[in-house]
């Protein structure tokens, strides 16, 4: 028998360019490219989240930007901690002046109507006057006006000056605050107090001063009067 000679039939390699395929169409192998941007449901995922983030971030710096200025309106700069704070010395000056002048005010209608020492050196003054000018010779009348009647009337007359001062100091610090400057703070009470005493002092010696003054009162003693009671 005759052998039959085969030779094997020849097969097609593979070609060794990967990117071609049987189709025709380009293949590629490996990992994806790095920064090469996701498409997709990951590529929606990843733009919705920055999207969220940048909406975020907006909102705080709006809440931050007016929590500073809620902080400037109640904490002005140009207003320091200690400005906000009462001082215990201007607490202290307030009032001062008033208040003395109304001390001064009860002072003098006390003096008003006590009677104060220069009073009684006038009075001195005019009864050694009276004398001088009596000692020449003149009527009981007269020595009785000279000596004790003008002495009489010049201590009222002290006394009147005195008691008029009273009430013009008094009136001034009862008044004084509706004039001027408007003041944060009332005057104190006891300023008051002592400011209407003062007034009414005054007015208390002025008119026991008056009724000394034209012997109101006690009139001067008449020549043919008694001597005892």
């Amino acid at each position: 028998m005759r052998r039959m000679k085969t030779t094997p039939s020849k097969t097609t390699a593979p070609a060794d360019d990967p990117e071609k395929s049987t189709d025709g169409a380009a293949v590629t192998e490996g990992p994806p490219t790095e920064g090469a941007p996701e498409t997709g449901a990951s590529g929606e995922t990843g733009a919705s989240g920055e999207a969220e983030a940048s909406k975020e971030a907006q909102t705080f710096t709006q809440a931050e930007a007016s929590n500073e200025a809620e902080a400037d309106d109640l904490e002005p700069d140009d207003l320091e901690p200690d400005d906000l704070e009462p001082d215990p010395f201007t607490e202290a000056r307030h009032g001062v002046g008033a208040g003395a002048a109304a001390v001064v005010s009860a002072a003098l209608g006390v003096v008003a109507l006590t009677g104060a020492w220069s009073g009684r050196v006038a009075a001195e003054r005019e009864t050694l006057m009276g004398q001088i000018q009596t000692a020449g010779g003149s009527s009981a009348a007269e020595q009785i006006s000279a000596i004790y009647g003008d002495a009489w009337h010049t201590t009222a007359l002290v006394n009147g000056v005195f008691a008029v001062l009273a009430l013009l100091v008094g009136v001034f610090v009862l008044v004084r605050p509706a004039f001027g400057a408007p003041s944060d703070r009332p005057q104190p009470a006891w300023v008051r107090a002592v400011a209407l005493a003062g007034v009414a002092l005054g007015v208390l010696g002025v008119l026991i001063s008056a009724g000394m003054y034209f012997d109101l009162f006690v009139p001067l003693p008449s020549p043919g009067a008694p001597a005892g009671g």
